[in-house]
């Protein structure tokens, strides 16, 4: 939420590269621009947890994400796969035209992610973002599970929109791409 806030109106506050990708289904994003921003997410993730593998070593896991004990990664997944749907459809919902809220969607995208988190957490690890269990994977060495939070995410994003173009049309509306894009960065 604070990130949002924080710079939303600069840059989209993209953080997730499953959610990038979404903007640029709903053509709220352009896909040229896609790379670069996929780039600085993993930059972003790997320095993260460099930055606390120099502070506290490998204490945490540097957050990684694994499913929970006695869950089959299958089942991690399919539980992924929909609080991922749930996540994106709050970002596209609350950047579309029919309902932008500006600075309020932070609160509903936060909301989502605390309340996901909560029920999830056991059950995934309630990554919701590629970057988010790649990153720790490649400091540490360690991929068993990487695929699911890969594969999950980005499936979501294609889920979530279709379920965006079937509930409100194509998308590229000017509401979704300055939510999407950022006012300063249009």
């Amino acid at each position: 939420m604070a990130v949002i806030l924080f710079m939303g109106a600069v840059s989209g506050a993209h953080l997730n590269p499953a959610v990038t990708i979404a903007f640029a289904l709903r053509h709220d994003f352009p896909w040229r621009r896609v790379p670069g921003y996929v780039v600085a997410q993993l930059a972003g993730g790997l320095l993260a947890c460099l930055f606390l593998r120099a502070l506290f070593g490998t204490a945490g896991k540097l957050g990684a994400t694994v499913p929970g004990r006695g869950v089959a990664d299958w089942k991690a997944a399919l539980v992924e796969l929909a609080h991922t749907v749930g996540l994106i459809s709050t970002i596209l919902g609350t950047a579309s035209r029919a309902q932008n809220v500006g600075p309020l969607s932070a609160v509903g995208v936060g909301g989502y992610i605390a309340l996901a988190g909560l029920w999830s957490s056991p059950i995934s690890g309630a990554a919701m973002n590629p970057v988010r269990s790649i990153a720790p994977d490649v400091v540490l060495g360690r991929f068993a599970h990487v695929w699911l939070y890969v594969a999950a995410p980005f499936a979501a994003a294609f889920i979530a929109a279709a379920f965006a173009w079937i509930l409100r049309g194509e998308g590229g509306d000017v509401g979704g791409a300055t939510a999407a894009r950022g006012i300063l960065n249009g």
